[in-house]
């Protein structure tokens, strides 16, 4: 009996284990980026909305790198967010008090992407923490939206234009 318990917790831990090792053979990664412009004339302390162009997603190339497809694809979400100042090179992320990415697409209702509160850092770039949320329908669509929401703790005496880095993990079904 005791034999037979052991075989059995066994043979089911090489099961788990195999599962996982399948799934990080079917996934890959995706990234996309776009830049945010936060105005001069933004108020301090109070949460203002900045929109992005529409993010083309070049997700079908990459499916197709990845030897699947779209209708493969069971689980995406983002696994790194990194916001870089792009201009002016000199400023740093002092004058920010927090930020929330949100992404939408047409067909699609508007979720949290990434977020940073209370951000209190004298560089260039900062990681974001990022959502746990699937992203399968944002990532499959031709292109999506990224609203930006920011409040400062500083005024800006120029426009700030950020560059906003996303990674995405991807896995498929094999057939």
């Amino acid at each position: 009996m005791k034999s037979k318990f052991i075989a059995l917790t066994i043979c089911l831990s090489l099961f788990l284990t195999s599962c996982d090792a399948v799934d990080d053979l079917l996934s890959f990664n995706i990234s996309n980026a776009t830049s945010i412009k936060i105005k001069s004339s933004s108020p301090i302390n109070l949460p203002s909305e900045i929109i992005t162009p529409e993010v083309t997603t070049n997700s079908s190339a990459e499916f197709e790198n990845n030897k699947t497809k779209a209708s493969l694809v069971k689980d995406v979400k983002i696994r790194s967010l990194k916001l870089s100042i792009s201009d002016p090179s000199d400023k740093t992320f002092t004058f920010l008090k927090s930020v929330h990415l949100y992404i939408s697409t047409t067909n699609s209702d508007e979720i949290e992407l990434a977020y940073a509160d209370n951000i209190n850092v004298s560089s260039n770039t900062i990681d974001l923490i990022c959502t746990d949320k699937k992203l399968d329908q944002y990532i499959k669509a031709d292109s999506y939206k990224i609203r930006t929401q920011v409040t400062l703790k500083e005024t800006l005496t120029k426009d700030v234009t950020v560059k906003a880095d996303m990674k995405f993990r991807v896995t498929a079904d094999p057939f």
